[in-house]
C-alpha cells in the first residue's frame, strides 16, 4: 500500500489552508497513494490558542468535516484529517476537542480519536499549554483499512505529543495495530532533538509501520515547526522524509515485510510487564 504523509505550513485562514491541503491530497492521489495523512492543525493555526474555538464544529457536521468527506470521495482516498476542533458534548466557549477524523474512499467517517496527551512546555522564551483550550481524550482508537492488495491493516491513531508516551502505542499494538499514524505539529526546537528518534522507537518497539505527517516551516502566527514528515517501516528504517515546507513523504508499505519481521523477532509475544 502506498501512503502519503502530507506536510503543510498552515496559516490562520481556513479557506486558504483547505485549498493548500486539497492540492497536496490531489498530488498524493495522482501518485498512487491509498492513504493520505494530514498534519495536526491542518485546517488552521491561529494567532492565539483560543482562535480555534471559533472554528469548532459538532461531530458529524460542519464545513471542515464536509470538506474531508468530499475530498476522500472525490479522490478515492483514505484521508486522516490530522486534527480539527470539535465541540464538546456540551459546547464550551473555553475548550474544544483536538480530534483526528478518518474518512474512507466512500466519504464515510470511520474513526474519531481525541488527542489524549496535551503538550505543555516552558523554556523561559517559548510557552505552550494545550490544556488551556483543549479537553483531552481518554481512549485509544483503531480502525481497519482494507488495502487494494487484500491486506486488512489495523491502524492505530495518535497525535503529536502522544509520541512521548509509549504505553499508548503498546496498547495499540496489543490490540492488533500494524500501522501507527502520528499527525503532528512539533516545534522546531523539540523536533530537532527528538522527532525522528521517537518515531523510529515507536516503530521498532511495536514492529509496526509509522506514518507521521508534520507541520514544517515558519507560520503566519510566528511559530516555527520542525517538519520532516516521515514514513517508517516496522524495522525502524526511514522510507521517506520530507524535510521542510509543504510537500509529501511517499512510500510503499509491505504487509508481508511486517509479518516477516514479527516472525523473525517475536518481541510482542515476549512481553512480561504491563
Amino acid at each position: 500500500m502506498k501512503v502519503a504523509a502530507i506536510q503543510m505550513v498552515t496559516g490562520t485562514q481556513l479557506a486558504a489552508n483547505l485549498a493548500a491541503a486539497e492540492a497536496l491530497l490531489a498530488q498524493a492521489a495522482a501518485q498512487g497513494a491509498e492513504l493520505a495523512v494530514l498534519p495536526e492543525y491542518f485546517c488552521a493555526m491561529g494567532r492565539r490558542d483560543a482562535d480555534k474555538l471559533a472554528l469548532q464544529e459538532p461531530l458529524g457536521d460542519g464545513p471542515i468535516q464536509r470538506w474531508l468527506a468530499a475530498q476522500a470521495s472525490a479522490l478515492g482516498l483514505w484521508i486522516v484529517g490530522g486534527t480539527l476542533p470539535l465541540s464538546l458534548p456540551e459546547p464550551s466557549d473555553s475548550h474544544v476537542r483536538n480530534a483526528c477524523l478518518v474518512f474512507s474512499p466512500a466519504g464515510e467517517r470511520v474513526a474519531v480519536y481525541d488527542k489524549i496527551h496535551l503538550f505543555k512546555f516552558d523554556d523561559g522564551t517559548r510557552r505552550y499549554d494545550e490544556a488551556a483550550t483543549l479537553q483531552p481524550g481518554r481512549e485509544p482508537v483503531l480502525f481497519e483499512l482494507p488495502s487494494r492488495d487484500g491486506h486488512r491493516w489495523r491502524v492505530g491513531l495518535s497525535v503529536c505529543y502522544d509520541l512521548r508516551f509509549p504505553e499508548l502505542y503498546r496498547t495499540l499494538a496489543a490490540r492488533g495495530a500494524d500501522l501507527l499514524l502520528v499527525p503532528s505539529a512539533f516545534t522546531h526546537v523539540i523536533g530537532q532533538a527528538h522527532w525522528e528518534v521517537l518515531l523510529r522507537a515507536r516503530a521498532i518497539e511495536n514492529l509496526s509501520c509509522v506514518v507521521a505527517a508534520a507541520q514544517g516551516g515558519v507560520h503566519e502566527n510566528g511559530r516555527r515547526t520542525w517538519g520532516h514528515s516521515m514514513v517508517i517501516d516496522a524495522w525502524g528504517q526511514v522510507l521517506a522524509d520530507h524535510a521542510e515546507g509543504p510537500g509529501l513523504a511517499l512510500a510503499e508499505l509491505d504487509p508481508a515485510a511486517v509479518a516477516a519481521r514479527r516472525a523473525q523477532l517475536p518481541a510482542l509475544a515476549h512481553r512480561v510487564l504491563g
